[in-house]
């Protein structure tokens, strides 16, 4: 089995191999040339994920990143073989730069500012209390991002509930509102929202037509929260002394919430100014977004340099969660490649079935499958990207989807942020959510039983959704 620095290697010398050609040539994989088989990769990872955690978890906590190598170059091999070099090269240094680079930035910055923050003291994690933390988590991830919302909350909501038996539903509800649902709000909140914001979506679009449905959402998901918390709470009460005793909370390290602020505005500016561009590769990267890269990671050294190492050492403070998002995604941002290309292709690519699935007869839009569609595909594959495809098939006119098409961008828009709830590689926060929780002792279900409790709980949510709005 290759290591991952193995395929990284071999990926870049690809890359530099074949420059000249790049910078020739505007080569590009045509997903109308794909069977749906070019998909197994991702598929195959995807079941990686799920199963080898819960069949052979030695193998997988060990070897996790190995076989994540291993299915990426089970796409690259025959990319290369089949398409040759050039094209492999430049699918894999667009997916960097354009995507992954800046997505691990941005995910890394809110990841290591928010830790940097400690909130000293506990809380009794009482069913009251815990509704409180999740309305608060849920009001914030449309301000500084469902993972600096997560990550600002998650261990303090942890240390409040240390003490319980039953306290794994605490964590998947937080993944349900605050990495997930509460993002919706403005284009800061959540990737896809964002990548409207550039595609001409107004910023405050998305607070005038998506805050209904949120507020639905989230007061039914708070309300179904503190019954189950309630239940266990009462059939439990406090089973074994708190590690942690309640104490006054004081936040330390307060400058860091300057460097959110920072943070927001960095992300403000590159959907704002238009700066020009330059090419690396026959890739073309604009300046603005170079720029906020580069003032995100100037930010994150701040953070470490404005921050004592106590505050860390107080928070356990570990690159572990963020190292296991990074190689995930790798996997998962270059086997989706393919996936990605069929969809772009249409009725004329393999996926054609579904993309035929969200019109109507007479050719008007179908909402209720636009929504179910989006979040679908959203669940498994990375919702920006998901989003880009279903906002280009409802025409890609951000005027005429802001106005006659209104209803059919709020069914993208909700099914691509709230349905990345449904699973743990839906959104880049849940699965850091969940590697936290379980390096605090959490025991959090495997892949399909956090399923189980999204399919029971979200499901029908969502389709409570459907038949009001769409």
């Amino acid at each position: 089995m290759p290591r991952p620095g193995l395929v990284l290697a071999l990926s870049l010398s690809l890359v530099a191999a074949a420059a000249p050609a790049l910078a020739a040539e505007g080569v590009q994989l045509d997903g109308k040339a794909l069977g749906i088989w070019w998909a197994l990769p991702f598929a195959g990872l995807l079941l990686s994920i799920a199963i080898l955690p819960l069949a052979a978890p030695h193998l997988w906590h060990h070897h996790y990143g190995k076989i994540t190598a291993a299915w990426a170059a089970a796409f690259i091999v025959p990319t290369v073989l089949i398409f040759g070099a050039g094209l492999a090269a430049h699918e894999l240094l667009h997916t960097a730069l354009l995507e992954y680079v800046p997505f691990l930035i941005l995910v890394g910055s809110l990841f290591c500012v928010t830790g940097n923050i400690h909130v000293k003291g506990n809380l009794h994690g009482a069913p009251l209390l815990n509704t409180g933390f999740l309305t608060l988590g849920t009001a914030l991830a449309s301000i500084m991002g469902t993972t600096g919302a997560a990550m600002l909350l998650v261990r303090p909501l942890i240390r409040a509930n240390d003490d319980r038996k039953h306290n794994a539903h605490v964590m998947i509800f937080f993944i349900f509102l605050v990495a997930n649902v509460g993002g919706s709000l403005t284009p800061l909140g959540d990737p896809p929202l964002f990548l409207g914001f550039l595609q001409g979506v107004s910023f405050f679009w998305t607070l005038q037509h998506l805050l209904l449905p949120m507020l639905l959402v989230s007061a039914i998901l708070l309300a179904l929260f503190f019954a189950i918390d309630l239940y266990f709470y009462r059939r439990e009460g406090r089973i074994k002394p708190d590690p942690t005793p309640d104490a006054t909370v004081e936040i330390i390290g307060k400058v860091n919430f300057i460097l959110l602020g920072a943070i927001v505005l960095a992300v403000l500016m590159s959907g704002s100014l238009k700066l020009g561009s330059l090419h690396v590769f026959g890739i073309e990267l604009e300046l603005q977004n170079v720029l906020r890269d580069v003032a995100l990671i100037v930010i994150t050294i701040m953070s470490f340099r404005l921050t004592r190492e106590e505050t860390r050492e107080a928070n356990e403070f570990a690159f572990g969660p963020v190292i296991e998002v990074a190689k995930l995604f790798a996997g998962i941002f270059v086997t989706i490649i393919p996936a990605i290309a069929i969809l772009r292709a249409g009725r004329e690519g393999a996926f054609a079935g579904l993309i035929g699935l969200v019109t109507h007869p007479d050719g008007s839009p179908n909402n209720a499958m636009y929504f179910w569609l989006t979040g679908g595909l959203s669940s498994f594959l990375d919702n920006a990207p998901t989003y880009l495809v279903f906002f280009n098939a409802a025409g890609g006119d951000a005027q005429q989807l802001m106005g006659p098409l209104a209803q059919t961008l709020v069914a993208i828009s909700a099914g691509a942020v709230f349905m990345g709830a449904n699973s743990y590689i839906g959104n880049a926060p849940n699965f850091m959510v969940k590697a936290i929780a379980e390096s605090r002792g959490v025991k959090m279900p495997s892949f399909f039983g956090y399923m189980v409790w999204s399919g029971c709980i979200l499901l029908p949510v969502f389709g409570l959704v459907t038949w009001v709005l769409f």
